[in-house]
């Protein structure tokens, strides 16, 4: 297994306290400054520890907290599994490196079944070499500049040979109809070969898309997370995910289109305030919650409201930005681009703020309190499916 930096931070908190007084009770904020861990990360660390009753946390003006058991009892497994759950393989025991095609694990009859197939396929159909001791893909014979490796002359099969018996797996053996696949910006040298292998089995070019995504870098603060595969340094997406919550990390990953490298500020994804976004979003879905129940309570039935009444611009302006939502889910869905969904959801958002202000809904005109009430339930269902199509909750309070 790989331990996570929410893991890490665990181990070194817990051992932090080991080092105390017996008992002593230490302030959150001093341990994580002592090991230069954020805050609110560390918090949602302790809260997993002092469930599992590792750690024990104290209320009050001067709470914080010590170790739930004697230091000796604690064992790093314990630490790990309370953060993290119970410790599962997740790597290969064969080995480092590539599959060495092993017939102890099951899924090797799959992808060789599948592999045979493929290379069946591309034997049959003249795009296969020999050459040098190695079985070649005949990339050129389809405009490409150069032939590509399939079976290297150790008999073993490279990484082309595998995501071409992927795709073979998928399109004939599964019988998908379309297939979109996200690839890191470090891939992107690798298309070229997959599409002229997929066109040599004879997959439609317009059944398989392949976007791009351009990097993340982390920054906290304003100052650069430094990652490095190299050396161990990373931080995995449920890490960030631990941190900042699913909301954000949906919302902000949405945000930059495929192609445009992005910022991720962990610090901004977590204030409550409107700088940002995700909290912007939600927050008017709570405010339009709130009105509705605060009608309800009130008795006031909305259902016969005459929206002819909406003539005040903020409110026609609130009426057109959400009849847009319709066409901009269809353009998505054909052009592959949800970006603009975040976006249109903070300009739905201004646009309901913005008729929140200027427009009084529940009044001494009831004619009118109705019309509005009805825009508002119309404002929360745009704004619920909004987040809904992102993956993001709808709080009625907040």
């Amino acid at each position: 297994m790989k331990l996570t930096r929410g893991g890490e931070y665990g181990i070194r908190g817990v051992l932090y306290l080991a080092q105390q007084d017996n008992g002593k009770v230490n302030m959150l904020s001093a341990i994580a400054k002592a090991q230069d861990v954020p805050p609110r990360f560390l918090a949602k660390i302790f809260q997993a520890l002092a469930k599992a009753g590792i750690v024990k946390s104290h209320r009050g003006a001067k709470g914080g907290f010590s170790l739930g058991r004697p230091a000796e009892e604690v064992s790093i497994k314990d630490v790990i599994e309370a953060i993290e759950g119970p410790i599962h393989l997740n790597v290969c025991l064969m080995g480092p490196g590539e599959c060495s095609r092993d017939k102890v694990c099951p899924m090797h009859k799959v992808w060789e079944e599948a592999q045979e197939k493929m290379m069946g396929v591309l034997r049959d159909k003249g795009y296969l070499v020999e050459r040098e001791g190695a079985v070649w893909f005949a990339a050129s014979q389809l405009g490409q500049e150069k032939d590509h490796v399939l079976i290297r002359s150790n008999g073993k099969p490279t990484y082309l040979a595998s995501d071409l018996a992927y795709h073979y797996d998928k399109f004939f053996l599964r019988n998908f109809q379309r297939v979109v696949e996200v690839w890191g910006a470090d891939h992107q040298g690798h298309v070229a070969a997959i599409r002229a292998g997929a066109t040599a089995l004879g997959i439609d070019a317009e059944a398989l898309d392949i976007i791009i995504h351009q990097l993340v870098t982390l920054t906290r603060g304003g100052d650069i997370v430094r990652l490095s595969k190299r050396t161990g340094e990373i931080i995995t997406l449920r890490e960030v995910v631990d941190e900042v919550g699913p909301d954000a990390c949906r919302y902000f990953f949405l945000a930059r289109a495929a192609d445009s490298h992005m910022d991720f500020d962990l610090e901004l994804a977590q204030r409550q305030s409107v700088e940002n976004p995700v909290y912007y979003v939600q927050y008017a879905h709570a405010r339009v919650a709130g009105i509705l129940m605060f009608a309800a309570e009130r008795g006031v039935d909305y259902a016969d409201g005459d929206v002819s009444l909406l003539t005040h611009p903020a409110e026609t302006a609130l009426i057109r930005k959400m009849l847009l939502l319709p066409e901009l889910v269809e353009g998505i869905a054909r052009t592959l681009e949800p970006h603009h969904l975040p976006h249109y959801a903070v300009e739905l958002a201004t646009v309901f703020h913005d008729f929140y202000e200027k427009c009084r809904v529940v009044s001494d005109d009831e004619s009118l309190t109705k019309a509005r009430l009805k825009l508002v339930a119309a404002c929360r269902t745009a704004l619920a499916r909004t987040l809904a199509l992102m993956g993001v909750s709808a709080p009625e309070r907040m």
